[in-house]
């Protein structure tokens, strides 16, 4: 009721479309509410001043073309590649950074167009920074552009914010990062890392650390285009199954299909509208005809709803680990457009992973299912992406493998939605029942996020309850003083007309 009255009172201090969506988008309402411990005016004034910030950024306007090319070009800031806990690095190379205050506002909406194309891409997931201070020194100390990095975390994009890997800060800057810890407060102090190369691979692992820091990623910032992960074509994306490795699997497929829809049938439950798969393969090549396909998958209950397609999963595909076994996902796409929609599947672990299919169409209506598998001994990590791209066909054009290749390569990149799946790795015996072998129904399990949401609430609910208990003993204690004050009037008065009688 307060943020209503908020939004209403001080609107034209705001973005239109950030109150849109602070009335549409719980997540970020409740991430407000984390970053601020649960206390309402402190959430309020979180807002107020977040959103005052976004209007005179333009963060909803920040794109390649508003901000000059040379800060691309500059490199030194982007994001690339994750830490240990699978969340997206942030980085800062400090060395390519110069102070210049004509060029300060620039650089300061350079940082909110990444933290926001990134919040907007993976829906909030929080962030790891990464300030990369080797070879830096006096020259390359700009506190006023630091302390705007800090405040973006701390008072502009709530619960965004994992942890800060400062990598061998020098000697003659252990002054300014003590104004730095001040900045940030007693509750994200614990976040600081301060590393070295003997220590930094605690946070993050040697595949996204360039040799400089001891790692053995040869990733080389450039620009054009945007730097963003490295999807490729996923491991024998269409092609027959061939080795022994994979017959497993196409019959794991096999069975799994098979008790799902016994399971589906004793259930009653609804059937979605499956493409015929003789027509898919008339389409296109990419349709393995030894494939079997779940045809009574329940989509999950996440779905991710784009304007061309619905995704189920929406965030994440869940795997067991490598001792559970579990080495199948499915994703369903449903096109709602009245067009066919191309599509095709990506990924950062393309040594890893087998999609089937990968570079398919969806007919308007339909569904259709995707099965990811893990190719032989390897195990899904954190780290492991997938994008899904998608456009609308021409009702003319075909949708064989030359049409398909064509297409591609002409659509322009504006008309292509883009939706990204993150991996979580279930570690106990029992995996989640996202896992296919499991249960096809992909219906998502409790993730470390979901539960500690539940535990917010189950906190807000607790705080209610003791603050309503506290209220009570107040009033009980009142009424027994209020009852020994009454006892005492009493016993007062009959003392005194028993004296008046005597």
């Amino acid at each position: 009721m307060k943020i209503s009255q908020t939004k209403r009172n001080k609107s034209d201090k705001y973005d239109s479309r950030d109150v849109e969506r602070l009335q549409q988008d719980d997540k970020w309402v409740e991430n407000y509410l984390i970053w601020r411990h649960d206390v309402v005016d402190d959430t309020l004034k979180m807002i107020d001043e977040s959103f005052q910030w976004r209007k005179e950024y333009t963060v909803n306007d920040l794109t390649e073309s508003v901000l000059p090319k040379w800060l691309f070009e500059n490199g030194a800031l982007f994001l690339h590649g994750y830490d240990k806990e699978g969340y997206k690095l942030f980085w800062f190379r400090v060395k390519h950074h110069t102070r210049d205050p004509k060029q300060q506002l620039e650089k300061k909406k350079l940082v909110a167009f990444w933290l926001e194309h990134y919040a907007k891409r993976d829906h909030g997931k929080p962030l790891t920074v990464v300030f990369d201070m080797a070879e830096t020194g006096i020259s390359h100390i700009d506190l006023d552009f630091v302390r705007f990095i800090v405040n973006c975390f701390t008072d502009y994009y709530p619960n965004f914010l994992t942890k800060i890997v400062i990598f061998e800060m020098p000697w003659i800057m252990n002054a300014a990062f003590k104004i730095v810890k001040g900045w940030l407060g007693p509750d994200a102090i614990s976040m600081l890392k301060f590393t070295n190369k003997n220590d930094v691979q605690e946070y993050i692992s040697g595949e996204y650390l360039p040799p400089h820091m001891g790692g053995t990623d040869s990733f080389k910032y450039s620009y054009p285009p945007l730097v963003d992960d490295d999807f490729q074509t996923p491991l024998c994306e269409n092609g027959p199954i061939t080795s022994e490795d994979e017959h497993e699997s196409k019959e794991e497929i096999d069975v799994d299909t098979k008790e799902t829809g016994e399971l589906n049938e004793e259930q009653n439950l609804n059937q979605k509208k499956v493409s015929n798969s003789e027509e898919q393969i008339s389409k296109s090549e990419e349709t393995d005809k030894t494939e079997i396909k779940p045809k009574n998958a329940k989509k999950a209950l996440s779905t991710f709803k784009g304007p061309l397609l619905h995704i189920s999963p929406a965030e994440e595909l869940y795997f067991g680990s490598k001792e559970t076994g579990e080495k199948k996902c499915l994703i369903v796409l449903t096109n709602v457009t009245k067009n066919i929609v191309a599509f095709k599947v990506r990924t950062t672990a393309p040594e890893k992973y087998r999609v089937k299919p990968s570079n398919s169409s969806c007919e308007p209506g339909t569904s259709l299912d995707i099965i990811v598998s893990l190719h032989g001994g390897f195990a899904a990590s954190l780290q492991d992406r997938f994008l899904i791209m998608a456009a609308e066909m021409d009702q003319s054009s075909g949708a064989g493998v030359p049409e398909l290749t064509q297409f591609w390569k002409e659509v322009p990149r504006t008309k292509v939605m883009e939706h990204r799946l993150r991996c979580h790795v279930i570690e106990s015996s029992k995996p989640s029942s996202l896992t296919l072998k499991e249960n096809a129904f992909n219906i998502p399990a409790k993730t470390n996020e979901d539960l500690h949401l539940q535990l917010t609430h189950l906190l807000q609910i607790n705080k209610r309850l003791q603050e309503q208990i506290d209220r009570c003993l107040w009033f009980q204690q009142l009424s027994v003083v209020l009852s020994l004050l009454s006892v005492t009037v009493v016993a007062f008065c009959f003392y005194l007309a028993y004296t008046q009688r005597s």
